[in-house]
């Protein structure tokens, strides 16, 4: 359920936190409980938020899997114009607060590229965002094609985290970054891929298959 990977991303947070609630807990005999019982109920809303469950990959060599955990916001053919310079299919996840923030790899493969690129922090809901907001790009290649994935901030969401680097061979549902607090996920897909997800859908990262390759 925790690692200190994922954990590690919010030491600032509950050291503050902490000490937050030992202050209030040292002036108990002046203030009431309530905002003591508040700072422990942040402290465990902190560890919830960061959780990140092992999960196995659907060993199905054809199966995309979803890069994080939420809510299906928009499927569209875009030209994806970072990596592949080409037009693929894109699925977009929506990641409240209360979502697993831990990004997966959608297939198994080579990480080919990882850039992070300055922008605005609109509301992650929008599929306009895509093109506007901060986000870190990744592609992940492997003997079929090349896949893309984009990490966006969102309203609240202000840090992406990257874990693995260009030159990684990543398995399938392996986890390769995360971002702290409300954000968006895009998976990019070849055309011929067959999307298995609408819009509405609830999709966990690294078990819920979103697509799936043609057979050769």
């Amino acid at each position: 359920m925790f690692r200190f990977q994922t954990l590690w991303e919010a030491r600032w947070i509950l050291a503050a936190l902490l000490v937050l609630t030992g202050g209030l807990w040292c002036l108990r005999s002046w203030i009431t409980g309530w905002p003591s019982l508040l700072a422990v109920g942040l402290i465990l809303f902190t560890l919830y938020f960061f959780r990140d469950p092992d999960r196995l990959a659907p060993a199905d060599p054809l199966a995309v899997v979803a890069a994080a955990d939420g809510k299906v916001a928009d499927i569209r053919e875009v030209e994806e114009s970072t990596v592949t310079h080409a037009k693929m299919k894109r699925v977009g996840i929506f990641l409240s607060v209360f979502n697993v923030h831990t990004n997966r790899a959608p297939v198994e493969g080579t990480v080919t590229y990882s850039q992070e690129y300055p922008g605005a922090y609109l509301d992650a809901r929008d599929p306009d965002a895509s093109g506007k907001n901060a986000c870190r790009t990744w592609a992940f290649q492997n003997e079929r094609d090349t896949f893309v994935v984009r990490q966006l901030t969102g309203l609240i969401a202000r840090r992406i985290v990257g874990w693995s680097k260009v030159g990684d061979r990543v398995q399938k549902g392996e986890r390769f970054g995360m971002i702290r607090f409300g954000s968006r996920t895009e998976i990019y897909v070849p055309l011929d891929a067959e999307i298995t997800v609408k819009v509405g859908d609830r999709v966990e990262g690294g078990l819920s298959v979103i697509a799936r390759l043609p057979k050769l």
